[in-house]
């Protein structure tokens, strides 16, 4: 744990539980392409990691179709769902914390980047967060490029300044690679206990939105 100056956050089951939107354009996009139905563990599943990753996943698909799933999925997400969301209990006490600790949040996301700004923005986290970056539609950019961004822009640069909060291996796994600290919580879609961190580099763990401030001092 060391004396950080940028706190970069995972959006999905990190500060918004996006269950029900997400899930409900998984949902349509399934039905409008007439996959077979998937089990509500397979379904949950889907929260967090880019989407052509995860029907590729659930269907063992490859090429030019998970680009299709992935634009019904989103016209739907962005016309329909986007909103139906619930910031985590506690987590905006969490940015009120950390601005008096004078640590800057920013927020790296997998969720397409002008998605996750309106999301953001209707749940006012903008007037926390001077960065906020996502993903670009066809999925280019990997988890640490998005961490990257938000170190650039806030001209925080030094790694070990920097902390990442994510609840996915794929938060953990870009903030190893850029060499930053990871906090893993277990509130959101990912991790769960103990041992779901076996083999992940973290510093520790939250059970709720509260307990990320033991390790960002």
């Amino acid at each position: 744990m060391g004396r950080y100056k940028l706190a970069v956050f995972d959006l999905d089951g990190t500060i918004l539980d996006t269950t029900e939107g997400v899930l409900s354009a998984v949902k349509y996009t399934i039905q409008k392409k007439k996959l077979p139905p998937l089990s509500d563990s397979r379904l949950a599943s889907f929260i967090g990691p880019p989407i052509q990753d995860s029907f590729a996943g659930a269907y063992g698909l490859s090429g030019e179709i998970l680009q299709e799933l992935a634009t019904v999925f989103r016209d739907r997400y962005k016309g329909e769902d986007l909103l139906k969301a619930a910031p985590y209990e506690g987590i905006y006490q969490v940015f009120d914390t950390l601005k008096e600790r004078e640590i800057v949040p920013a927020v790296a996301t997998y969720k397409r980047e002008d998605y996750a700004l309106e999301l953001l923005r209707h749940y006012r986290f903008h007037e926390y967060c001077p960065v906020m970056h996502g993903a670009d539609h066809e999925n280019r950019l990997k988890k640490q490029d998005i961490i990257r961004l938000c170190m650039e822009e806030t001209g925080v640069t030094d790694c070990r300044e920097v902390v990442m909060i994510g609840d996915t291996v794929h938060d953990a796994s870009g903030a190893e690679k850029l060499g930053v600290d990871f906090v893993g919580v277990t509130y959101g879609f990912g991790f769960r206990g103990p041992e779901d961190f076996d083999g992940v580099r973290h510093i520790g763990t939250a059970d709720c939105a509260a307990d990320i401030l033991k390790w960002i001092k």
